[in-house]
């Protein structure tokens, strides 16, 4: 029903930028929210940064000041900057998006394939 296709990730350097960007098809009446989280080896699934339709943000408080979520909602797209990395944001990278099916049913998550993020000392 839908579809989470994920770019972007790949293998810089600290202190480089890296861009994701995670698009939305399929069927469907809205989407709530889209956003990021991310998986460590070892580690808890956690969020990174969601924008809701409603244009607010929430960030995890380690990448506040460096990464930026932005949404295309004529796209059904998010983005994610990742500015001024870190070794410590090494990890999986999941989109994910509240979408809302039909309108007497109650929104569920999706999620994407997951991109490799790797930053190197």
């Amino acid at each position: 029903q839908v579809q989470l296709v994920e770019y972007g990730g790949g293998l810089v350097q600290a202190g480089e930028s890296l861009r994701l960007s995670c698009a939305a098809s399929g069927r469907f009446l809205s989407i709530m929210s889209m956003g990021w989280y991310r998986q460590a080896p070892g580690k808890q699934r956690e969020l990174v940064a969601v924008g809701s339709s409603g244009d607010s943000t929430t960030y995890v408080d380690s990448v506040k000041g460096r990464f930026t979520i932005s949404r295309d909602n004529a796209k059904n797209t998010v983005y994610l900057q990742m500015n001024s990395l870190k070794v410590e944001d090494t990890a999986v990278y999941y989109c994910n998006a509240r979408v809302r099916i039909r309108w007497y049913e109650n929104p569920s998550d999706y999620w994407g394939q997951g991109t490799q993020v790797t930053v190197s000392s």
